[in-house]
């Protein structure tokens, strides 16, 4: 009788979930609170005082031209990394499953990347692109070429480049799970009936990993639309701001241009963004899992 007692469940949850709740609180639900918070005042970051100025910050950030600059620039960047990143670490998935001898090396070897943080890969791949790429270049044709940072275009290939090598590895874990979760039976099913190889793949293991492609999208996907520390290393926004990713362009207009309501404003929208993606990618993904 004394365990369906309410005052008994709230004492054990908070005996277990106690301390994690607090913790999430603390750091999540009461930082977004005050974040909404100040998204309706006019605070540059630095007085005591909040002047309260209502919807003001969410129209300048509507007609903040450059916002909707980076944000275009961010669509196109994470679009062609998401797809990228996924096939890569598919690819690499199969290869380091297929048996082939050292396999657990290469999986460490690829799955290294991603240890690594995004300021130190960014500056290590900036003196690769400028120095090491540009003096390659200037031995084989005797003119030194324009390094690839140089151009808007070149630019964002860079920025999707590191990021498919650091993002590959980490996905490439996933996909791994996926394919050893499947049962082998139902593939050397399909093969005895006469698929090839390639199909048996396509049509027994692909869609009995959904739920790996489904997490794997989900997280390339939300890890591109908030890349802030590889943007600022490898390219800074250079050149004339072509490169400024939507975190990029807010953390600037909160922290360097001292419009802390608009740069929040921003950032709230960009969360809305993200997790209105984030969902209908991760309900169409679920909808049509299968299991075996």
């Amino acid at each position: 009788m004394k365990h369906n007692k309410i005052s008994y469940k709230v004492g054990q949850f908070f005996m277990f979930a106690g301390p994690s709740a607090i913790l999430f609180a603390a750091v999540v639900i009461i930082p977004f609170i005050y974040g909404l918070y100040l998204t309706f005042t006019s605070w540059d970051g630095v007085s005591t005082t909040k002047p309260f100025v209502g919807l003001q910050n969410y129209a300048a950030a509507f007609s903040d031209a450059t916002y909707w600059k980076s944000l275009e620039i961010t669509v196109i960047y994470s679009v062609v990394t998401v797809i990228l990143v996924n096939i890569v670490a598919f690819a690499l998935a199969i290869l380091v499953t297929s048996g082939i001898k050292g396999q657990n090396f290469f999986r460490a070897g690829f799955f290294i990347p991603n240890l690594i943080g995004g300021i130190v890969l960014g500056y290590v791949w900036k003196f690769v692109f400028n120095r090491a790429f540009v003096s390659i270049g200037e031995s084989i044709s005797g003119t030194a070429p324009a390094s690839l940072l140089a151009t808007p275009n070149g630019a964002l290939f860079c920025l999707i480049l590191v990021s498919v090598w650091q993002y590959a590895g980490y996905m490439m874990l996933i996909y791994i799970a996926g394919l050893m979760s499947v049962d082998r039976s139902l593939k050397e099913a399909a093969l005895i009936d006469g698929c090839s190889a390639g199909k048996a793949m396509l049509h027994v293991t692909v869609p009995l990993m959904r739920a790996s492609f489904v997490q794997c999208i989900f997280l390339s996907t939300t890890r591109c639309f908030m890349v802030y520390d590889l943007n600022l290393s490898l390219t800074d926004g250079d050149p004339f701001n072509s490169s400024v990713l939507a975190a990029m362009h807010v953390y600037n207009e909160a922290f360097v241009y001292k419009n802390y309501g608009v740069g929040q404003s921003e950032a709230l929208m960009l969360f809305a963004i993200c997790a209105a993606i984030g969902i209908i990618q991760v309900y169409f993904g679920k909808k049509g899992e299968v299991e075996a």
